[in-house]
């Protein structure tokens, strides 16, 4: 599984509308409403890496009042779980 969150630029007037239009895509699974630089941040999760490009330029971008995307592909997920476990090693309980 391939992991992307992709920062989104939008119409300020539309955000809600736009947020639910990218939510609704098959390979997003979460989209906030943030402060800051972008307005939207998107989870994409697709089985292979050219499956990015039919999502986010082939329809996030698409979106009317999506105005521009930068895109990060994660490396490696680290869950809550993960963390907790990497930084007990070696302390004794």
């Amino acid at each position: 599984m391939i992991t992307a969150i992709v920062l989104i630029r939008t119409s300020v007037d539309r955000i809600p509308e736009i947020a639910e239009a990218i939510a609704a895509l098959d390979s997003v699974s979460e989209v906030f409403s943030v402060t800051g630089t972008y307005d939207l941040i998107a989870m994409v999760r697709v089985a292979k890496h050219d499956d990015l490009a039919d999502v986010i330029p082939g329809r996030i971008s698409k979106i009317p009042g999506v105005e521009g995307t930068d895109t990060h592909v994660a490396f490696r997920t680290y869950s809550q779980h993960d963390l907790e476990a990497a930084f007990a090693i070696g302390l004794d309980a």
